[in-house]
């Protein structure tokens, strides 16, 4: 424990330094602020639709129609104060020398042939006034034609319930996928932002040669472990700061955008998901960290390791294409493969999980693999850090790892 008495100075330094940096709460907040916008975009959208309908409604202008297919309800007609005319040609000519403002024809086969409206130019959005009184007319005269139940059943108004049971216990396959899901959006979410910065962790103090100066006063082990419980940290300090705004504009307008309700109430916890969802998290999450630590610690820059970054999330979401084998053949050799294969094992272990067809045993191993991985991968970064810190010019190739290992040894 002496050897790591500079760990906590070192994670504080990194969070604190990563804090201040313009591109972690622009990463943060940029998926909340993209968020926002679409909110608002559909916000502003329904609104301006609400309002040039209403305006719609509000105005008045002579229009006519001619009615072969029948449907149109002569009353509703003489209600909206349509003029019916005896032929086609007569309505289009009547527009166009002004004396009507719209006409309407409906053909005699409504399956076959088109609604044509025909109407003076007001402007792009308000011509659209001529086929919303077409729409109108057709919908209000079969509605008073047919009776609320057939109307409710061509509406699709009809509400359905199903009720499953698994081993004669009611069961509610959605409700149970809520929270076990979560950790599969965090996971995602969490990698495909913050990846790059963890990749970046080790390699600014190789480009701005500061390394030299830090190993004289903190070892490699206890520098590169700092990092990784920074990294951590930091990882989930930007997952709350990505998903609490997300959680408040959805809570505070989800309603006033017709978004669909979440009852929190009959969301399902079940214990056993949650400690897999969160190990399989944990460890996951653990070994990646050091993964692209390690990869960092080879590359002398930036640019470099960034090409690194491309291969290690290819291997990680490259079993999202085989989602519907993981959710429907979980016995597959292809899916127990990639489950237990820790490269891929996260989002497999993770999604299988999330829809209930991973057993508790096949979870165990699997997470047990990861954390071994996540071991290894932490004390491989370490020494490739320890052997590569000084490598300023090239990567750190195997040739170089043997002869600075042996050197070492010597010494």
């Amino acid at each position: 424990m002496r050897n790591m008495y500079n760990l906590g100075t070192v994670v504080k330094f990194e969070i604190v330094r990563m804090l201040k940096k313009f591109s972690f709460w622009a990463m943060a907040l940029g998926f909340p602020l993209m968020f926002a916008a679409i909110f608002g975009i559909i916000f502003w959208s329904n609104q301006a639709t609400m309002e040039a309908t209403k305006k719609l409604q509000e105005q008045d202008f002579k229009a006519a129609i001619v009615d072969d297919s029948g449907v149109v309800s002569s009353q509703l007609a003489e209600q909206m104060k349509l003029e019916k005319l005896n032929s086609k040609d007569q309505g289009i000519q009547r527009v166009k020398d002004g004396s009507l403002d719209g006409f309407i024809y409906f053909p005699a086969n409504l399956e076959q042939n088109t609604v044509q409206a025909y109407g003076k130019d007001v402007g792009m959005f308000q011509n659209s006034r001529y086929s919303a009184v077409a729409e109108t007319l057709l919908t209000a005269s079969i509605d008073a034609k047919v009776d609320p139940q057939s109307k409710a059943i061509l509406q699709k108004k009809v509400k359905t319930e199903t009720t499953t049971y698994r081993n004669g216990v009611e069961f509610d396959g959605v409700k149970e996928m809520i929270v076990p899901g979560f950790f599969l959006v965090l996971f995602y979410m969490l990698l495909a932002f913050f990846g790059g910065q963890m990749l970046n962790s080790t390699v600014e103090e190789k480009e701005n040669r500061t390394v030299e100066m830090l190993l004289t006063t903190v070892k490699a082990k206890t520098l590169i472990t700092g990092k990784i419980l920074a990294m951590i940290s930091l990882a989930l300090i930007q997952g709350l700061v990505i998903i609490l705004p997300v959680l408040v504009l959805y809570f505070t307008l989800g309603q006033k955008l017709h978004m669909p309700a979440l009852d929190l109430s009959n969301v399902v916890f079940d214990p056993v998901r949650i400690g897999i969802a969160l190990g399989v998290f944990a460890t996951g999450f653990m070994m990646f960290t050091g993964l692209l630590v390690a990869v960092g610690a080879m590359m002398p820059t930036a640019k470099e390791a960034s090409s690194w970054f491309s291969i290690v999330l290819i291997a990680l979401f490259a079993p999202l294409y085989g989602f519907s084998v993981f959710v429907s053949y979980p016995d597959s050799p292809f899916v127990q493969f990639f489950s237990y294969f820790p490269l891929t094992s996260p989002i497999p272990l993770l999604l299988r999980n999330t829809v209930g067809n991973l057993q508790v045993h096949e979870a165990a191993i699997a997470v047990a693999i990861l954390a071994v991985s996540a071991f290894v991968a932490v004390v491989v970064a370490v020494r490739l850090f320890r052997y590569g810190a000084m490598q300023y010019d090239s990567k750190l190739s195997l040739s170089v790892l043997r002869a600075r290992r042996d050197e070492v040894a010597k010494s």
